[in-house]
């Protein structure tokens, strides 16, 4: 299966948090499934660190190896994720969240996340 983690979901593992649902590290851990993060969770997380609305245990430098070393895959923003924000509905306002929608679309992912907003979407399929 191919996964498409939420910044949060991404973060949340990463700090080992307690939040993350059993469902979601399972398959997130699990050898046979793609897991991967989007490089508009890396923006956001980019902007929250500047605004101070976030802190990291690492330098945003690091993210990138730490990424890999989990086994998670960067996917990048691509011509026609962009399009795809035009046939989304106007329910989700954060652009970092319909951007991770309209990619999950495209290349047929799952999208991890506890934003139950996500399920108001036509073709995105969510776990947590």
């Amino acid at each position: 299966m191919n996964y498409l983690l939420d910044t949060h979901t991404f973060l949340w593992f990463l700090e080992g948090n307690e939040n993350l649902s059993d469902d979601a590290r399972f398959a997130i851990e699990n050898p046979n499934n793609i897991s991967f993060i989007s490089i508009a969770s890396i923006w956001e997380i980019a902007i929250k660190l500047n605004l101070g609305k976030l802190r990291l245990d690492i330098k945003l430098e690091e993210l990138k190896s730490e990424i890999l070393k989990n086994g998670f895959e960067i996917l990048p923003l691509d011509f026609e994720h962009v399009i795809g924000l035009s046939n989304l509905e106007a329910i989700h306002k954060d652009p970092f969240d319909r951007i991770i929608i309209s990619q999950a679309i495209c290349e047929k992912c799952i999208i991890i996340s506890r934003d139950s907003n996500f399920n108001l979407y036509k073709n995105v399929n969510l776990l947590w």
